[in-house]
């Protein structure tokens, strides 16, 4: 009998968009940003690039950093080809100067800051090098879930 194996670029791109789909964003564009000119395009679709998740969720509600490996890469090659595409990022206290900082977000109006308290946030916010690219008056939904005493505050603005 013979066998035949199916390879990832074998697939129609409507298929691949919808198994992609089923993934978080960031794995899709860490994953095939830079494999080929196809999966490029792929991962380039809206779908996958206005909308991301820069941290780590785990099944106990606790929330992570992304890997310093996983955020070198998205910092330094990702986002600089992305970034006018981004409208709302999701993100945690630590990694937030870094990824602002990396590049122009000119589509950016929405963004979560999870996992902080209440001094990180104002740091955040009034600290003049951490918004340097972004326009706060083009915030038009601010998401802040705030930890107190290990409990959680969910503030949302939009």
């Amino acid at each position: 009998m013979k066998s035949s194996f199916i390879h990832l670029n074998d697939l129609p791109d409507e298929i691949l968009i919808y198994i992609l789909k089923k993934l978080n964003n960031v794995e899709v564009l860490y994953s095939l940003i830079g494999v080929n000119d196809r999966l490029n395009k792929i991962a380039n679709n809206s779908i996958f690039t206005n909308h991301l998740t820069l941290m780590k969720y785990l099944s106990n509600d606790s929330i992570y950093p992304l890997a310093n490996s996983t955020l070198d890469r998205l910092c330094s090659k990702i986002l600089p080809l992305i970034h006018n595409k981004i409208e709302w990022l999701n993100i945690e206290p630590s990694s937030i100067k870094r990824i602002l900082l990396v590049t122009n977000y000119p589509n950016f109006h929405e963004i979560g800051l999870y996992n902080t308290n209440m001094k990180k946030f104002l740091s955040i916010f009034t600290d003049k090098l951490s918004l340097i690219r972004i326009d706060k008056n083009e915030i038009l939904s601010l998401v802040i879930d705030i930890t107190k005493n290990k409990k959680k505050i969910s503030i949302e603005t939009g």
